[in-house]
């Protein structure tokens, strides 16, 4: 296994639930479960992991330590993502970041992980109130068993 779609396939059945693990000031690791799907960068085009959070611990890791591993697991075929993240929401501006299109990367983050939705602009306004960033990891390393 050595691609990321690959890698990434393996949580399909599961709408693309991984195990995250960002990296502590103290150098310990922080490790949580997130949907996370391949999509083309917004601004480069290259793939990249993606999820959506809100989640403090995460974000302020990844905010002074971008380096993240993403696992994937079925049954006892696993594979890890390596990569450097990087964020774009309402606390986390990028050049090619408008409001608008910060709408659409979300929604794509989120149906790139296996995510439906009946009510789009419900959450547009849940994502905007709870002041989501979309995480964006650029793979450097893929491996497996």
């Amino acid at each position: 296994m050595t691609t990321l779609r690959e890698a990434a396939a393996l949580a399909v059945p599961e709408r693309g639930l991984a195990v995250v693990a960002t990296l502590r000031a103290a150098g310990t690791i922080q490790s949580s479960l997130v949907n996370v799907g391949v999509l083309a960068h917004p601004e480069t085009g290259a793939e990249v992991l993606g999820f959506v959070t809100y989640g403090k611990v995460k974000l302020a890791n990844l905010r002074v330590r971008p380096q993240v591993t993403t696992t994937f697991r079925a049954g006892w075929q696993w594979a890890a993502v390596e990569g450097v993240a990087e964020l774009a929401g309402p606390d986390d501006a990028r050049d090619w970041l408008t409001a608008e299109r910060l709408r659409g990367l979300l929604r794509d983050v989120f149906t790139a992980a296996g995510g439906e939705h009946e009510d789009w602009d419900e959450y547009d306004r849940v994502m905007a109130d709870q002041r989501r960033a979309a995480v964006l990891i650029s793979p450097t390393r893929i491996y497996s068993n």
